[in-house]
């Protein structure tokens, strides 16, 4: 009998954290998606349950208890996902309203509510734009990077990479125009 195969104090097998953590994935799953509201959390907040319950510093012994145990894990590692995802929002909106000169999105909800709409309708359009476009906007625009790294990448001439951005501007603009039209604003 190896170590993990013998008894606990109390006379149970230990628990075997694996096959309990497959058998009960989905529904952790469900709640770390009910707790954070986003999807793309679900799989971070999950490896992150895991790794507690495999490395958890007072070892469970009672299988019953288990699923609760599981259950409250996956609730506080939830909140805490939540908690720094909402300081990293509030910092990128200070460095965002610092470097623009304007004031904070908290200061004017009007402010804020026609940004998300932009966000939103911009994303749209790329998403519709080709997809080279699409990324060049998105290195320019978004990542920041100058001409000639573009260039770099795409080994083209800076030149190029001007009349791309051009071009990709232009196809974004008609895009956000025509969801305009489709809106009747």
């Amino acid at each position: 009998m190896t170590q993990l195969d013998q008894p606990t104090s109390n006379g149970q097998q230990p628990i075997d954290w694996g096959n309990c953590l497959a058998e009960h994935e989905r529904w952790i799953r469900a709640v770390i998606l009910a707790r954070t509201g986003e999807p793309q959390a679900v799989d971070e907040v999950w490896q992150e349950v895991s790794l507690a319950a495999i490395e958890q510093r007072a070892p469970l012994a009672d299988r019953d208890k288990a699923p609760a145990w599981l259950h409250r894990l996956a609730v506080i590692r939830s909140i805490r996902y939540r908690r720094q995802r909402a300081r990293q929002r509030l910092r990128l909106a200070r460095v965002a309203a610092e470097s623009n000169g304007h004031a904070s999105a908290a200061d004017d909800p009007f402010q804020w509510l026609l940004g998300k709409e932009r966000q939103e309708l911009v994303r749209r359009g790329l998403e519709q734009i080709a997809g080279r476009d699409a990324e060049i906007l998105m290195l320019k625009y978004h990542q920041r990077w100058s001409y000639r790294r573009i260039a770099a990448l795409f080994e083209i001439s800076e030149s190029a990479v001007d009349a791309r951005v051009f071009r990709a501007r232009e196809r974004l603009r008609r895009q956000l125009a025509h969801y305009f039209s489709d809106r009747g604003d």
